[in-house]
């Protein structure tokens, strides 16, 4: 990340996907969603990797 974006939030990545905040966290368990990092005990996206996986998984 080479500015300080704004990292998103489960609950932003949910609406930017259209998928509901249960399914991010099934993705994650899995392996499978977007990269997400541990902040302290909150889980935060970076958007670039959320949009670039998008275009991965078309």
């Amino acid at each position: 990340m080479s500015t300080l974006a704004r990292l998103w939030t489960v609950e932003d990545v949910a609406t930017f996907l259209g998928v509901p905040v249960a399914t991010l966290y099934q993705w994650r368990y899995h392996r499978t969603g977007p990269r997400g990092h541990r902040i302290g005990r909150h889980l935060r996206y970076v958007p670039e990797d959320v949009m670039s996986w998008v275009q991965d998984q078309e």
